[in-house]
């Protein structure tokens, strides 16, 4: 018999070693790891880390077999490895409930339990006895789930399987947004059970969604059905929070060497080098000891000064843990297997010594990795005195699992019998490579033949959409309700993708769909969302920014391919020609460079073999779906609101299954004309007049359901906000409607006993002289009866006042009555699409938030990230009964966000955003350079044009000077004040110190309380 070789001697020690430290914890039913002999419990990180020693043993004994026992040994290993992930994916699937809640409300209540009982995969603790939302620990599975199935493993059965993994991939892809516990379960260093955005959750999200993208759970034995499918704007949403936020690892932790995980093996999620240097330096020079490095600073954790009867700590404690925290031998392994990804000899050689002479060895020949190190509590005195010169005890489980696999794994990687590539089939490792330029591929795409002829006027040759059949073009909520079908399984009631809008990443690739080619336009065009989409400068400036966006973030093989269309909402107000701006913007598009991007102008068809094409398979045919099965449900997504499409769009009298549902979505959006027009002759008295408040409004309608609202109105220290458009100052001293009588002068009409009349109320309609009158009628229609509540106006069915008010804010958006349009979309209660991405933007910057005008209670603050429902809530509540201001405080937020990331050196300073302080700031200042009374300043700031309010914002963050310049109205408009905008006056007039509000705001905003 052929002898063993010498690697093969080594392998059979390293077998014995992990039979006896980490395989006999191993359940033989479940697969399940157990934390120790006396603890049943089975953390899901705990069991991924400690497998892996397994899973490389494997493929070391495939790789060098000597003889058909090494490959039988090669096969066992890797069963016992799918033996686990499918045990943690039957843990999951028991709570696939809390997936699919998890996916709409993001809160610690509804989130995947972290450990489970390794014997029966039940739940041991209940939701909120466990710090249970770890978004890295759910990460970290889908990562090897992805990395194992490259190397061959088959760990995914059924479609059902693939379903539910589709679904884990929804659950971590708002992980930039989502405050968790983290990776050591506690959340924020206190221990008090807050949660709090963690870097190293955010990283191990976004490697985790570009690992498992577009890979086939089925390995090589599968075909399109069992295909992962991620969104790129998910993806991108994490890298930008996590550089905001590195090397800081969460609001209270300034550094935590669990980033090593992040930075490097397994993740490499950070693809700037200089930032993997700088929080690889911040651990070693903070974190490193003796023994290893510690999690934190000020980490209690088995410390001798520590209370072992409570879980949390005082505030003032954290200090009695400075330069005694415990030291873990297990981050060495860590710093060991980097050194050999990045083939650094010494670093490798200098942490193996130093591992070496930390691991504890047993008579029986068994090397053990301790959990950690601590100092002994005779000696800590000493060691405050002298840092890093107490000789440690070990403490805690042994061997500590967890490093006991990551120091086998290193072994076999150091000594050769494993390559990089073996244990990161899917190349993680070059993150940071080098990135080629990315050139933007534009097509310019006429709505109509007659916006074609106007462009062909001016030079300018386009395509129209009728033009580029066979090809397809839609608006993004298309893409976006088409995505709701992915992942839809009803044996498990999962919904599938929630309604979330599509970033620009994802509409700037090419979509095939049952064999057609689709092309989508971004979400900054489509008017069905936000009122931004209204204003043909901000329009401009978003593309502007988006292209920029294009250019850094694309990582796709192919060039994006970004689809402009051009149509009637950007012509000038007769129609006779196109918007200027986007005339200038085409311009510069055909010169080749566009706002620092470089962008090439053509014909859709030209870029069909040079863009990247995503394969939609789950909308294919012989899938099990049925796209028309809840069609109610997906034409009420928030998108099914106002406005109405070209024909151009419609596929009409088809057959397809395909065109119907896209049909059905469009015409769901469309709407038909109901409201009459204002009218200019009416003899009756106006509804209200200049000097009526909502306040008042509210309080006739509080009366008539039998409520007291009291009559004084939202007072501020020196400053008032009377919440109707007429009334409110943002600027002057507070002052007080007289009450008495309101129900006579507001003309109301009222039924034969008494009370308001609704159905003469919607008559009123008629006579109404402006649109904010009708608007005014509508929004009391609203409170009272409710936005479904159906007006049967001139006698049809089924209008109702939410439909009314869409058709309002149509109209409101054609006239450009910015004031009135903000004023209706408070009614709707519309919410930026991205408010909760740019709230989290902001506070990865390290900033706090404010919502609501001064002072507290009303002014609330945000500190870590709040799922979007919540926000939109916390929003309308601090705003008091100014729905304008709701919004207004929306907007605010998003131009904020859209700064700190271009111009992060304009919120030096500043720890507190208050949105509320911001608003008054800028109506005083419209007030000083208008020479005008708060109340019209008031108005004015309402009735400035997104571009104009996003200008303004930016001159008072920089300090400079602004010139305002009023212009005329449309002869329909219901404002009583002039239209203005605003523009850059250079470097003279009055200086930064002159100016009312600036210095306030500055200094209020670094106001920590």
């Amino acid at each position: 018999m052929r002898s063993r070789s010498n690697s093969g001697v080594r392998l059979d020690g390293y077998a014995r070693l992990v039979q006896r430290t980490i395989l006999c914890h191993q359940n033989p039913v479940t697969g399940l790891l157990s934390a120790g002999t006396d603890h049943k419990d089975a953390w899901v990180r705990d069991n991924i880390y400690s497998i892996l020693a397994v899973w490389g043993l494997g493929m070391a004994y495939r790789k060098n077999a000597d003889r058909d026992e090494d490959k039988a040994k090669a096969y066992e290993l890797e069963q016992n490895v799918v033996k686990l992930m499918r045990g943690l994916l039957q843990c999951m699937m028991r709570q696939v409930d809390k997936v699919e809640k998890f996916k709409r409300t993001q809160s610690t209540k509804d989130c995947l339990h972290a450990k489970y009982n390794s014997a029966t995969c039940a739940t041991v603790v209940g939701d909120d006895q466990w710090g249970h939302l770890q978004v890295d620990a759910t990460s970290l599975y889908l990562l090897f789930l992805a990395q194992m199935t490259a190397s061959g493993l088959r760990i995914i059965f059924t479609l059902d399987e693939v379903t539910f993994i589709q679904n884990l991939v929804f659950y971590i892809e708002a992980a930039y947004k989502v405050a968790d516990y983290g990776i050591w379960e506690r959340g924020d260093k206190t221990n008090q059970g807050i949660p709090e955005l963690n870097a190293s959750s955010v990283g191990m999200a976004k490697a985790a969604l570009e690992a498992i993208d577009e890979l086939d759970l089925f390995g090589a034995h599968g075909g399109h059905k069992s295909v992962i499918h991620v969104l790129p704007d998910e993806v991108e949403h994490c890298q930008s929070i996590l550089y905001s936020m590195l090397p800081r690892a969460s609001t209270s932790k300034e550094i935590d060497a669990g980033l090593l995980s992040i930075i490097s093996y397994p993740a490499f999620a950070v693809e700037d080098v200089n930032l993997v240097n700088v929080t690889k330096s911040e651990i070693i020079s903070k974190l490193q000891g003796r023994y290893g490095c510690c999690r934190f600073l000020r980490d209690g954790y088995k410390t001798p000064r520590e209370d072992p009867s409570r879980l949390h700590y005082d505030p003032a404690e954290l200090k009695l843990f400075e330069n005694i925290e415990c030291e873990w031998p297990v981050f060495w392994t860590y710093f060991l297997i980097d050194g050999i990804f990045n083939e650094d000899k010494i670093q490798v050689q200098e942490y193996r010594e130093a591992l070496e002479g930390i691991l504890i060895r047993e008579k029986n020949g068994l090397v053990l990795m301790p959990e950690l190190y601590a100092v002994p509590s005779e000696k800590v005195d000493e060691e405050y005195e002298n840092p890093h010169s107490v000789d440690r005890v070990p403490v805690g489980k042994l061997p500590h699992l967890w490093g006991q696999s990551l120091y086998v794994l290193s072994c076999l990687l150091a000594e050769g019998f494993l390559a990089a590539g073996e244990i990161d089939p899917l190349n993680r490792r070059f993150s940071t490579g080098f990135k080629p330029d990315v050139v933007v591929q534009v097509t310019v795409l006429a709505e109509s033949n007659q916006i074609k002829n106007l462009l062909q006027d001016r030079g300018i040759n386009v395509q129209s959409i009728a033009d580029i059949h066979p090809l397809r073009v839609q608006p993004a909520r298309i893409l976006s309700n088409l995505y709701t079908m992915l992942g839809r399984n009803k044996n498990m009631k999962l919904s599938g993708r929630p309604h979330r809008h599509i970033g620009v990443l994802g509409t700037s690739k090419l979509y095939v769909i049952r064999n057609q080619i689709f092309a989508f336009t971004p979400q900054f065009t489509d008017q069905h969302h936000f009122y931004l989409a209204l204003d043909n400068q901000m329009i401009v400036e978003m593309l502007k920014t988006e292209l920029a966006y294009l250019t850094s973030c694309w990582r796709m093989t192919g060039r994006p391919t970004l689809t402009f269309p051009i149509t009637h909402t950007m012509l000038v107000d007769d129609g006779t020609d196109i918007h200027p701006a986007v005339l200038a913007t085409i311009r510069k598009l055909e010169d080749g460079y566009f706002g620092g991007a470089r962008v090439k102008i053509g014909n859709l068809s030209e870029f069909l073999t040079t863009s990247f094409h995503t394969y939609l398979s789950f909308l294919d045919p012989d899938c099990d779906l049925k796209l028309f099965d809840d069609r109610n449900e997906d034409c009420n997504s928030p998108d099914s609101e106002y406005g109405d499409y070209p024909a151009d769009f419609c596929e009409k009298d088809s057959q397809d299954e395909l065109d119907q549902y896209i049909n059905d979505v469009l015409q769901s959006t469309a709407l038909k004309s109901y409201l009459p027009p204002t009218s200019k002759t009416t003899s009756q008295p106006p509804v209200f007049s200049a000097n009526h408040s909502t306040e008042e409004i509210l309080s006739i309608m509080a009366k008539t359901k039998g409520l007291e609202v009291p009559a004084v109105s939202m007072s501020l220290p020196t400053k008032v906000l009377n919440t109707h458009r007429k009334s409110l100052n943002l600027v002057d001293n507070p002052h007080f409607f007289e009450t008495k009588d309101r129900e006579n002068a507001l003309h109301l009409p009222k039924d034969a006993h008494g009370d308001l009349d609704c159905r003469k109320l919607v008559d009123q309609l008629k006579e109404c002289p402006t649109l904010h009158d009708q608007a005014d009628i509508l929004y009391i229609l609203h409170i009272l009866k409710g936005a479904d509540w159906d007006t049967e106006l001139d006698g049809q069915c089924g209008v109702t006042v939410h439909c009314l008010l869409n058709e309002l804010y149509r109209k409101a958006g054609l006239n450009q009555e910015w004031g009135l349009i903000r004023y209706i979309s408070g009614i709707l209660k519309k919410r930026v699409e991205v408010l909760a991405e740019a709230c989290t933007d902001l506070l990865s910057h390290h900033k706090q938030l404010t919502v609501g005008l001064p002072p507290e209670p009303r002014e609330k603050i945000i500190t870590t990230p709040l799922p979007p429902e919540e926000l939109t809530d916390l929003i309308y509540e601090a705003s008091g009964q100014d729905i304008s201001i709701a919004v207004l405080t929306q907007e605010i937020i998003m131009y904020l966000a859209m700064y700190v990331r271009s111009q992060p050196s304009l919120f030096v300073e500043m720890l507190r955003l208050r949105i509320g302080l911001i608003i008054q700031v800028m109506a005083t200042e419209l007030a000083r350079s208008l020479k005008c009374s708060g109340e019209e300043a008031s108005e004015s700031l309402m009735n400035l044009s997104p571009f104009d309010m996003k200008s303004l914002l930016h001159h008072i963050l920089s300090g400079k000077e602004f010139g305002v310049e009023r212009s005329l109205r449309p002869v329909d408009s219901s404002s009583s004040s002039p239209a203005i905008s605003i523009h850059e006056m250079g470097h003279s007039g009055a200086t930064k110190t002159e100016r009312s509000g600036i210095t306030k705001l500055k200094s209020e905003m670094k106001q920590v309380e």
